[in-house]
């Protein structure tokens, strides 16, 4: 049993029209998470930063019912009233202004509309997350939207697929059972979304807020504009005698494994350590093996430090490595 669309439904889910139309390309797709898969691929491995700023365009203003893009489709404006309707329903007079200024602030120092995935986040998760992000450089801010970009897609593919089974199974084209499977991880994929969104409202839980490990990474190959497949990557942390490692310093039995993993085709490593809600305070050492990514290059491997102090312990770090064979480049992520 197969899935067919045209180009103008995964236009609907992501407004870049390359995307789209390779989308299209590869269809029918037997599942969901076949398609899924692809639509990830495509995303972060094959369309460029101009696929990207396009399906940003049309995407309407946060927080504004009345807003909305020349760019996008009827079905992708009627699905963004939706995602939004938590946050509008959630404001305030002052906090739709204060939204409506952020987001201008945000636009003229980014050039692109302020992107999140809204779907079930309230107006005052938004307008706080918009002001933690507006300070970040644009290379960090450009990767952070096209992954949020990457929500709203899967969680509009989920929508396309559920309605072409309901259709399908009232013509007997597919058993009811089929379309009872995509309701069903529509399901999984819209309560992945909104956990963080209800950690960050405050609700007391006993099973862990957070839907990753405290610590990730990724790597980008600048060298060949892609994602840096395929790396060994090994988080530590520092339990030598002395407090904190030194420059210089001896380092025997002072760093302890954390964890390890190989980045995978988005150049992302897998779990380096255990979903918790407060990560331990101290000093880590995250390395890449990109000697033996690239054995001709500078680097045998790059290795970078980093502390957490006690006050940090519920935040989420992501130490992406901007790399080529002669030149690397970190940043502190959100």
């Amino acid at each position: 049993m197969e899935f067919g669309f045209e180009e103008k439904d995964f236009l609907a889910c992501c407004g870049s029209t390359k995307f789209a139309k390779e989308m299209a390309l590869a269809s029918p797709f037997a599942s969901l998470e076949e398609a899924v898969s692809a639509a990830r691929d495509l995303w972060f491995n094959k369309v460029d930063v101009h696929a990207w700023l396009q399906a940003f365009s049309a995407h309407p203003q946060i927080g504004d019912s009345t807003s909305s893009s020349h760019h996008a489709t009827p079905t992708s404006a009627r699905w963004s009233k939706g995602e939004q309707s938590t946050a509008l329903a959630t404001a305030t007079g002052s906090t739709l202004q204060e939204l409506s200024e952020w987001n201008a602030r945000y636009r003229q120092k980014f050039g692109f509309v302020f992107l999140i995935c809204a779907s079930g986040r309230s107006s005052g998760e938004i307008l706080a997350e918009l002001k933690n992000r507006y300070p970040n450089r644009p290379i960090v801010e450009l990767d952070i939207a096209a992954q949020e970009q990457m929500k709203v897609t899967e969680l509009r593919l989920v929508k396309l697929f559920s309605s072409k089974a309901k259709v399908a199974s009232t013509t007997n084209q597919y058993p009811a059972v089929v379309a009872k499977k995509v309701e069903d991880r529509a399901s999984i994929i819209g309560g992945h979304l909104s956990a963080t969104s209800e950690a960050t409202a405050g609700k007391t839980s006993q099973i862990s807020t957070r839907t990753r490990p405290p610590i990730t990474t990724h790597v980008l190959d600048v060298s060949r504009g892609s994602p840096g497949a395929g790396i060994e990557v090994r988080l530590e942390m520092w339990k030598g005698a002395q407090p904190r490692p030194s420059f210089g310093g001896t380092e025997i039995g002072g760093w302890v494994l954390q964890g390890s993993s190989t980045t995978d085709n988005d150049g992302r490593s897998g779990q380096l350590m255990s979903i918790v809600d407060a990560v331990d305070a101290g000093i880590y050492r995250i390395s890449f093996n990109t000697g033996k990514y690239c054995p001709a290059g500078f680097f045998p491997y790059v290795s970078i430090v980093f502390e957490i102090r006690e006050s940090q312990d519920r935040e989420h770090f992501h130490v992406p490595l901007l790399f080529s064979p002669f030149s690397f480049t970190t940043y502190r992520g959100s």
